[in-house]
């Protein structure tokens, strides 16, 4: 696409250059006006065009590389709830944890919830989690966004929150 583009471009500069060369005819009509054409007619005279001197910018040769270059995206994956040591009650342990992931990740990609350092269901394709049955105490949070590959490509800072269940005796 760039090389046609370049042609393109080399064309456009190019067919004036055509036109300067085309033979100039001047002659004088029935009413003594002077006529300028590209024909010839009889009586014309051919006229001399001097060449004008055109000074054409250098091209960036640099575009003509076809090397594919691959640009990554730097995503960015942060829990926006439960905010970091927050404090949970509910009787019975549920948490709902929504993650935040910039810029909008490919299809394909998978995002994992860590619940103390253990993966927490299988990857899905979205940032919402709801864990259930959650004991009481400290618990950590982590996500990460992994790449068709399986490979994590960005990763949340952990969250700390205390869930508060009422107690059975």
């Amino acid at each position: 696409m760039k090389q046609f583009i370049i042609f393109i471009f080399i064309a456009v500069i190019a067919i004036p250059a055509q036109a300067y060369q085309a033979k100039v005819y001047v002659w004088r009509d029935e009413n003594g006006v002077l006529v300028f054409s590209d024909s010839p007619r009889p009586g014309a005279e051919e006229v001399e065009v001097k060449e004008e001197n055109t000074v054409l910018p250098s091209i960036d040769t640099s575009i003509l590389d076809i090397k594919p270059q691959i640009i990554e995206d730097k995503y960015q994956v942060v829990i926006t709830q439960p905010e970091h040591n927050a404090t949970i009650r509910d009787n019975s342990g549920s948490v709902y944890v929504a993650g935040g992931i910039k810029p909008i990740f490919k299809r394909g990609f998978r995002v994992q919830l860590y619940l103390d350092g253990n993966p927490y269901q299988e990857p899905q394709n979205h940032s919402m989690f709801a864990l259930r049955n959650i004991d009481r105490g400290e618990h950590q949070i982590k996500i990460d966004l992994i790449n068709e590959k399986g490979k994590v490509i960005a990763s949340s800072k952990p969250v700390t929150f205390y869930m508060h269940r009422a107690s059975v005796n």
